[in-house]
């Protein structure tokens, strides 16, 4: 069966940036700035407050499994939230432990927190697929994937990248669809949660060379035209065709990174009547024509 979270995953290419352990003790506060890569936080011990990627502050506690695809502004404190002059930096005590508040207090909070870059040059297009936000409680499993990440991160072992590029595969999935719930934020996994939707998204994974139509997409759904784009746009977060042109784009970049395929083959294999066709929408969309992109790194056949 397809599979278009793990199509999504894949094509995201997550590698690690770092991965530490933080406790915290008394009154404390961070703020950093962040180049948009994915951040996760499982709290070990205690609680505290997080907010990646702006908005209202998530209270965490023990168990509790906090994931942002894209953070490009990260405040996390201690609960209840100290007085905004309070702001800290993380103080290294070794071997990947760091410290945040008072020094000599006996720390009430231990978490595992990591940030992971993504080597896709798609990145961008395929986050705006995922959930902004995601907060999982009580999983265990994610917990346990956490710190096989952590420890592989710090250990010079045989394979090393390869193993943590697999276990943050693992981890993203099993984030992503312990969170496919009505109160997640809007997204593929909201959508691949809702049965009918979920036709509707394999459908377009699996044959994206077909020339959909929102009432193809609404029959493979069970739901009238209307009512069911109302209910894509409103659980994914983009109307069907959108969705659609961000999958076709993603793999048609990743055929013209290849360099192995034909622009007109590509054109014909994702969805599009002529290669002039798919030019114009992959310049509307990427800013450059296929071929320019492909040159970014290597020449594809004319």
């Amino acid at each position: 069966m397809i599979d278009p979270l793990a199509d999504v995953v894949s094509l995201l290419q997550p590698s690690m940036r770092f991965s530490k352990q933080v406790i915290g003790a008394g009154p404390w506060r961070v703020h950093r700035s962040d180049p948009g890569d994915l951040f996760y936080c499982v709290v070990l011990d205690g609680e505290c407050l997080s907010s990646p990627g702006g908005g209202a502050p998530i209270h965490l506690m023990a168990g509790d499994f906090l994931l942002a695809p894209s953070a490009r502004d990260i405040v996390a404190s201690s609960r209840p939230a100290p007085p905004l002059e309070v702001q800290n930096w993380p103080v290294p005590l070794g071997e990947g432990v760091f410290r945040l508040g008072e020094a000599d207090a006996v720390p009430n909070v231990r978490m595992l927190i990591g940030h992971c870059h993504f080597e896709s040059s798609d990145a961008a297009l395929l986050v705006s697929l995922l959930p902004q936000r995601i907060h999982v409680r009580g999983q265990e499993r994610l917990a346990m994937l956490v710190t096989l990440v952590g420890e592989e991160s710090r250990a010079d072992r045989p394979a090393r990248d390869m193993v943590l590029a697999r276990l943050l595969e693992v981890l993203m999935i099993e984030a992503l669809r312990a969170s496919g719930t009505a109160s997640a934020s809007p997204g593929l996994v909201r959508g691949l949660a809702d049965p009918r939707l979920a036709n509707a998204i394999r459908g377009m994974h699996g044959a994206p060379d077909r020339a959909w139509t929102v009432a193809d997409l609404a029959s493979q759904a069970a739901l009238s035209r209307s009512a069911f784009f109302e209910r894509f746009r409103r659980t994914v977060g983009l109307a069907p065709m959108a969705y659609l042109l961000a999958w076709r784009m993603a793999l048609a970049k990743r055929m013209l990174r290849n360099g192995t395929s034909r622009v007109a083959d590509i054109a014909e294999r994702v969805g599009y009547s002529s290669a002039s066709t798919f030019s114009a929408a992959f310049t509307r969309r990427i800013g450059m024509t296929p071929t320019q992109y492909a040159q970014g790194d290597r020449s594809v056949l004319p």
